[in-house]
This record gives structure tokens, sequence and C-alpha cells, in this order.
């Protein structure tokens, strides 16, 4: 009997191990079951497109049925429970799927650090449904705005989903005209914070040109109906215990700079596992809920794997890979293989992170930094113009092409 293989994930961890084992394992080997709670793969890192133009969601969200292949059984549900014991995967709608072997790469969730409010008043951009909601959200605010009093839209987070963000709704700003101000929030010193100064400078030119504002220095402390709080300014409002009433918005003094009015906040700062996975029964960091895995992907359970954002993925000297699409995507090939190398009790391969560069767009420029191309020894450590946004498209619709095929690919190009 052909031995239980269960994916669950549609994700790039998710659909790029498919698509591997599939490529890997023999016919009648194994058969494998795809479990995600989504019918189509989002390519999550150009999902900021659709905030400005919801109709390019159908160039970034790829059926499934374009990446499996026809031998393996897709099942749509979100999975809430693995029993390592009986080893069997439970959905939320009440189906029991066996497993000989699992690999798990549900994503992972928006971090809110505990700050008060900010989950209750902040959109999050995580799916293809967050995308629409902040389209229509900036939208609305435009509508009901004026010159002299224009809608405000903070986003919180200046590392890329939060760049690429702003730079989206900059060009969604400028192309209908909307009396929209935009302000980029970071608590560090600096845009795309822990980085090279150079791609930051690049960066914050870029973001200077879109007439994006940047804030840095100071952490979102608070968040409520009228006003966003930096450093610990809604002490004078709420009192030091944080237990005051609510402050009317007249009773707010907006020109501190320590606090901000907003009409639409989005928060990009952070993340963290998803919720389920505390009843995955494997060993997780405490503190981000993201699973233990070995560089071969293996978790504290023998016949578990666990790749993606889900994973802490062991790369040494107490180094975890980096929570990165790019990351995902080279893992996904390796576990792919390992998956079928298990099944046939064969040795599994170690997987290392290679970094090849950072891509970043800021509507419609592009940056690149440190980017490896085949065929180029030699590059310049930073650039923009052209080359960078090609650069940037190609990254994005060679993916496509990998999970689903060059048409697909072709036609998304012109919105990458």
């Amino acid at each position: 009997m052909s031995q239980q293989v269960v994916v669950v994930g549609a994700g790039y961890a998710g659909a790029g191990t498919v698509k591997a084992f599939e490529d890997a394992i023999e016919p009648g080997e194994a058969e494998l079951t795809w479990v995600s709670d989504h019918e189509y793969h989002l390519v999550l890192h150009e999902s900021h497109r659709v905030i400005r133009k919801p109709a390019v969601e159908s160039k970034v969200a790829i059926p499934v049925d374009e990446i499996k292949g026809d031998d393996t059984q897709f099942v749509k549900g979100r999975v809430v429970e693995v029993d390592t014991d009986e080893q069997v995967v439970h959905t939320r709608g009440g189906e029991a799927i066996d497993y000989d072997y699992l690999l798990v790469g549900v994503g992972s969730a928006t971090a809110f650090f505990g700050i008060p409010g900010l989950r209750e008043h902040a959109l999050t951009l995580k799916s293809l449904d967050d995308a629409r909601e902040i389209h229509q959200a900036v939208k609305t605010a435009g509508q009901d705005a004026t010159t002299t009093d224009p809608a405000k839209v903070l986003v919180g987070g200046a590392g890329l989903s939060g760049i690429q963000s702003a730079g989206e709704i900059a060009e969604f700003r400028d192309d209908n005209k909307a009396p929209i101000e935009i302000e980029l929030v970071e608590g560090l010193d600096s845009v795309f914070p822990n980085n090279d100064p150079e791609v930051q400078g690049a960066i914050r030119k870029r973001l200077d040109d879109k007439d994006i504002g940047v804030s840095t220095g100071e952490f979102i402390s608070k968040v409520d109906e009228n006003a966003v709080y930096l450093g610990g300014a809604e002490e004078e409002y709420y009192g030091e215990d944080g237990e005051g009433d609510a402050p009317a918005e007249d009773e707010i003094d907006f020109s501190d700079d320590l606090v901000m009015d907003y009409d639409v906040l989005l928060w990009t700062g952070g993340i963290t596992g998803q919720p389920e996975v505390e009843e995955f029964h494997l060993d997780a960091d405490d503190r981000s809920n993201r699973v233990y895995a070995e560089s071969t992907f293996e978790t504290s359970d023998d016949n578990v794997f666990a790749i993606g954002d889900t994973a802490l993925v062991d790369q040494g000297d107490e180094e975890f890979a980096p929570p990165t699409a790019q990351a995902a995507w080279q893992a996904a090939e390796v576990a792919g293989e390992n998956l079928a190398r298990a099944v046939r009790g064969a040795p599994l391969k170690s997987w290392q992170h290679e970094d090849k560069g950072t891509l970043i767009s800021v509507g419609e420029e592009a940056v690149a930094h440190d980017v490896q191309v085949p065929g180029f020894s030699v590059l310049p450590n930073t650039f923009g113009g052209p080359a960078a946004k090609a650069l940037k498209k190609a990254v994005a619709s060679r993916w496509i092409a990998d999970v689903s095929g060059y048409g697909r690919a072709l036609n998304a190009w012109s919105d990458m």
C-alpha cells in the first residue's frame, strides 16, 4: 500500500513543496494530499499590488488546480489540530486525514505585540481579502476627504511589506488624484531597519519622491478610534496606568509629534505563528509560536516536517532561516525531495539558506540590493531604475512560471 503524505498550506512553502514532491516521487510510491483553507496560492510578496488595482488579484492568486498534478488530492479546510500519536490531521470542518508523513507550512499571523488597541483598529495584509479591504478603506477615505482636509493613511512598520504597501497607496492616490496623506511609522531609527545604510538611503529617496512621510525612532504604544500614540504619549490622556477614559477627538492635541490622527491604519510590523500551531503538538518557540525544525525540516516528531514562516529552521550557530518568500521558495525544493526520501527510507538532505539579495518596490519604482544575477559577475551593490524594476518583475514571474506555467507568468508581467 502506498504511503500517505500530507502537505498543509498553500503559500510559498506549501505550493513549492507540492511541486517538488511531485517531481521527486515515483508512481505508486506515495499518495499526496494537499490541504489548505484557500483554493488558490497567493503570490504574497506581490499582493500589495491589489491595494492600488483590485483587478491584479487574478494575476497573484493561482488556483491550486493549476499547480498540483492530477494524482494529488486537494482538500479545502483549515487544519486546527495534528494528532501526532494517531498520525491524523483534523480540519475545522471535521475532516480527519491520515498521514504517514506530514509537512506543515501554514504561514504566519500578524503580531500585535500587546499594543493596546492596535488589533482592534488596524488593517493587516496577509490575504487577498485583506488587500481588498485596504483598497476599499483607502478609496473611501479619499472620497470623503478634501484638499483642505485630506485623508490620513498611516502604515505601521517600515519593513518590506510596509514600504511596498505605502508605495501602492501612493500610486492609488496619484492615479485617482485623491486627497490623501501617507505616513510610514517605524519604531527603529530608519526605514528597512537592520539593513545596509546604502539600501536604506535608496529606499528613503524613493519614498520622499512619492511624497510618503516617514516617522522613525518612536514605537506605537497605543491606538484608539481617533489617534495613534507613539512613545507613551497616551499617558497624558489615559494616565500612567492606561485605565483612564478615552478622550474625545477635540480633546486630543494633534500638534504633538507623538500623537497622529488617522483615517486608515495599516499594520505590517511583525509576524507570529498561527494560533492553531499550539494544537499541532510539536516543540515550538513560546514567544513566536513557531515550530522548531532541523535543517532537514524534521521537527520533534519524526513523521512531521515544518517549513516557511511556520518554522524556525535551524541554520547553525543559533541562527534560523529568515521568514521571507525567498527562503520559503528555496527551502520548498529541498523539503519536497526530503518527503520523497522519507517515504523511501533514504537519508535526508540538509538545507542552508542562500541570500540572493533584496528587491523592493516603491510604487512604480524599485530598488535592488546585493542581488545575484546569472551571467552578470559585477553589479552595483544597490541600484534602481529600469534594471531594478525588470529584476523585480522577473523574480515574481519566474515563481509564477515555476508553480503554474509560462503563460500565466507572461500575463502577470505587466502588473508585477
